[in-house]
């Protein structure tokens, strides 16, 4: 059914019934006037805030496993140094291909 169509209809369905007493005088004005103040949000939007606060959450992480690795409750850090270890494992995978073929 087309907006416009079901539109007329229910106006004119609410048209054939007399007003009650039980409905407050201007009600249907405050209605009116409530819903045209109201704004219409787009999906774009709710996506656009979804994702500023997705990486503010992401921040707030990176910056805590920072702090966590330069603290000096973390002792995982080794105290070699690492550009060996590099080195060998990216030039292990030069010498595997060197003998597979």
């Amino acid at each position: 059914m087309k907006l416009e169509q079901l539109r007329h209809t229910l106006l004119a369905a609410a048209r054939t019934q007399a007003p009650s007493d039980a409905v407050p005088y201007a009600f249907e004005k405050r209605i009116v006037a409530r819903l045209s103040t109201l704004s219409i949000q787009d999906g774009w939007s709710a996506w656009a805030v979804a994702l500023w606060r997705g990486a503010a959450a992401c921040i707030a992480v990176a910056l805590l496993c920072g702090a966590w690795a330069f603290s000096p409750l973390n002792t995982s850090r080794a105290s070699t140094d690492l550009s060996q270890d590099l080195e060998h494992v990216i030039l292990a995978s030069a010498d595997e291909a060197d003998s597979s073929w």
